[in-house]
């Protein structure tokens, strides 16, 4: 595999959801629904779920209806690394998705020589197609429309779109560049680097009812709401058709700078008033729990509303907008600046366009975000040894 002349790190670590990033922060571009992940047959790809422990992670199959590393494990791995590539001119994505996927249940299952005696524990390695293959599979398939510039982006054009998305997440950030190298190898000179994020999720926090999700570098509670329900994710999160993409999903990556020194200078109350929740237990500024919903409409006796007009929790909110929920996902960056990388998965590519569009209007919180990379991809269906990773989408290599 070829690596672009110019990318943003080459550290072991990566720099790739969710969220600070324009669509989801903290207070959420989702639902108010944040009840506790419930397990079912199709809201999993036949694994456990990942281990409290600190020492032994338990292991996640990667073969399913949907791919691992999307609503497996919960809660997800600290570690993060996202390459995003374009695959070569004359090389057909069919075999190389299928040799991908062969190796990917190799690595997970801890098989594979090059791992080099490293145990994978809990590694998720989750691949996505960016339009351009999507629409050359079908021009009205899901996946097929690329990511529309927003504001306050200052993205190079090799950091914006990409023809493959190869998501990495484990709880020892050592595996991450050795699997990195094992798939680019694989792919040899049928994929071009385009860039490369590592990040991490900090510790997770209690939030209520089961729930707990990290905070992030400004210091708030992060992805409280969600699809979380089987029920949810059906209706907002997999895609349901046509039959070469269902139980797929779509997923946006928007890396993004912060501004933490002009942040840290505001008060706790105008950090608050920025995000619409407080800032050491995560409880909308309208009252009830950490896991509840900002009631919208609730004002003190003066007359003004309890979350801020231009709060991120009423901006970013899925009923202001009139969009479904989105899966969130934020990991926080040191490199090639302190920030975060915003992941998010959706059905529909407009819960997240429309809820952006609704912030640029007037999210506090914007201001403090620059936007240095971007993309979306289709990922793609779960698979397994008989049915090779991309196989509904693209032909299926010879037998």
């Amino acid at each position: 595999m070829r690596r672009a002349e110019h990318h943003p790190s080459r550290r072991t670590f990566l720099d790739v959801t969710g969220t600070m990033m324009a669509a989801g922060l903290t207070a959420g571009c989702a639902a108010d629904t944040a009840k506790p992940p419930r397990r079912t047959p199709d809201s999993a790809t036949t694994p456990v779920p990942a281990s409290t422990s600190t020492s032994t992670p338990t292991p996640v199959s990667a073969t399913g209806r949907h791919q691992a590393g999307i609503t497996l494990p919960q809660p997800a791995q600290p570690n993060l690394l996202a390459v995003v590539a374009d695959l070569g001119a004359t090389a057909d994505p069919g075999p190389l998705l299928a040799e991908l996927g062969q190796a990917i249940l190799t690595l997970t299952a801890g098989n594979d020589p090059r791992l080099m005696g490293l145990p994978p524990g809990d590694l998720t390695i989750t691949v996505g197609v960016g339009p351009r293959l999507v629409r050359a599979a079908g021009a009205s398939l899901p996946g097929a429309t690329d990511l529309p510039p927003f504001s306050r982006e200052r993205i190079a054009p090799r950091a914006r779109g990409g023809d493959l998305l190869i998501q990495i997440c484990a709880g020892d950030a050592l595996l991450l560049p050795v699997v990195a190298a094992a798939l680019l190898a694989q792919a040899g000179d049928r994929l071009r680097e385009r860039w490369r994020q590592s990040a991490r999720r900090g510790a997770n926090v209690s939030v209520g009812n089961g729930l707990t999700a990290p905070r992030n570098p400004l210091g708030f509670i992060d992805g409280i709401v969600g699809p979380h329900t089987a029920a949810e994710q059906q209706r907002d999160l997999w895609l349901t058709g046509p039959p070469a993409v269902a139980g797929g999903t779509l997923a946006v990556l928007r890396r993004m700078e912060l501004d933490l020194p002009r942040f840290a200078a505001l008060s706790v109350a105008e950090q608050e008033a920025v995000f619409g929740r407080r800032r050491a237990s995560g409880v909308p500024l309208s009252g009830g729990a950490a896991d509840s919903g900002p009631d919208l409409g609730a004002k003190t006796p003066d007359g003004r509303y309890l979350v801020p007009a231009a709060a991120h929790a009423r901006r970013a909110h899925s009923t202001a907008v009139g969009v479904g929920l989105m899966l969130r996902r934020s990991y926080t960056t040191d490199e090639p600046a302190p920030g975060l990388l915003f992941i998010s998965f959706q059905n529909d590519l407009r819960t997240f366009t429309a809820t952006l569009t609704h912030m640029e209007t007037s999210d506090a919180l914007l201001p403090f975000t620059t936007t240095t990379a971007g993309a979306t991809f289709l990922i793609l269906p779960g698979f397994d040894r008989h049915r090779p990773l991309g196989s509904q989408l693209f032909d299926p290599p010879p037998a």
